[in-house]
């Protein structure tokens, strides 16, 4: 890749082998090809603009939901954290954040202004270009709901705008053009006092740390929730709480999240995945559709 790219022009940072369980939140998986972490969006747009084409390109925020299998990722890891981190108001009652704003710093920033709509954002571990791409959401509400306009850029580095209608927004997933990828986006909010949104979050986060196996390593809830059900009930009433294969186990607490003990392998995670998905169609017949997505390969000789 070097040879294809003018590194004199770049001035991000560009790591080779770069260990793909530093950039994610099961704290597993193998080593990126190429890693790079761009200055700000015009150094984003050179770099891009440079990768072969034949060369696959991942983007990474947070990497919460995110499953780097064992041998890692071929191509290149772009991680828009630290960069794309514009977070501004522009009018009265709408914002513009950048794909790189973590999701909680988001939610407190629209509270701080009194606006109202994005509370959820304050309990998803992840970063707004993730998001966007899966159009999170809990508490009934999601990202897309309020938003009017996208701002992606694709591999010949030029950025391109597009409003909500162009897209074909589904329950966690928005497929997007081909080689193109979300930087930003503008959020149209209602007005509300700052004590009223920031009392909602508060609510918010307090029923999260009930219900869920925070402070452990997890990529928050593993499947969707079928159309009249909830995933995680189902999986236990399946009995699989608990339930290990390796260093990885099904939550005591919540059935929906997959910890990693410590030691667990992408390998026993994506087993335990598959053991879930298997026992759940064989009990009750219905196919849970995973949330987190699951990226590289197997093994890769060295």
């Amino acid at each position: 890749m070097r040879k294809n790219i003018d590194i004199s022009r770049l001035r991000g940072k560009l790591r080779e082998q770069e260990s793909m369980s530093r950039h994610t939140s099961w704290k597993t998986g193998g080593a990126a090809d190429y890693f790079y972490s761009p200055a700000d969006i015009d150094d984003l747009s050179v770099f891009i603009s440079a990768v072969p084409m034949e060369m696959p390109i991942t983007w990474v925020g947070y990497g919460s939901n995110l499953l780097v299998r064992d041998g890692g990722i071929s191509g290149v890891v772009i991680s828009v954290l630290g960069v794309l981190d514009n977070l501004e108001i522009l009018n009265a009652n709408e914002i513009a954040i950048g794909a790189g704003v973590p999701c909680v710093k988001a939610a407190r920033f629209a509270a701080k202004h009194g606006l109202s709509g994005i509370e959820f954002l304050a309990g998803i571990p992840g970063s707004i270009g993730g998001a966007l791409a899966m159009n999170a959401g809990a508490y009934g509400g999601d990202i897309w709901k309020n938003l009017n306009h996208v701002e992606t850029i694709n591999r010949e580095g030029k950025c391109k705008i597009y409003a909500k209608e162009n897209f074909d927004i589904a329950y966690r997933s928005v497929p997007i053009p081909e080689d193109e990828w979300f930087i930003a986006c503008k959020i149209k909010l209602e007005i509300s006092t700052k004590s009223i949104v920031e009392k909602d979050i508060k609510i918010m986060l307090s029923e999260r740390a009930l219900a869920q196996p925070l402070g452990q390593l997890s990529c928050g809830s593993v499947f969707r929730n079928p159309s009249e059900h909830h995933a995680a009930k189902l999986i236990e009433n399946c009995e699989l709480k608990g339930k290990h294969i390796g260093g990885a186990y099904v939550s005591e607490k919540h059935a929906n999240f997959i910890i990693n003990m410590g030691d667990a392998t992408s390998a026993d995670i994506e087993r335990l995945i598959k053991l879930v998905y298997k026992t759940v169609y064989e009990k009750h017949a219905v196919k849970l559709v995973p949330e987190v997505r699951i990226v590289g390969a197997s093994w890769r000789k060295q």
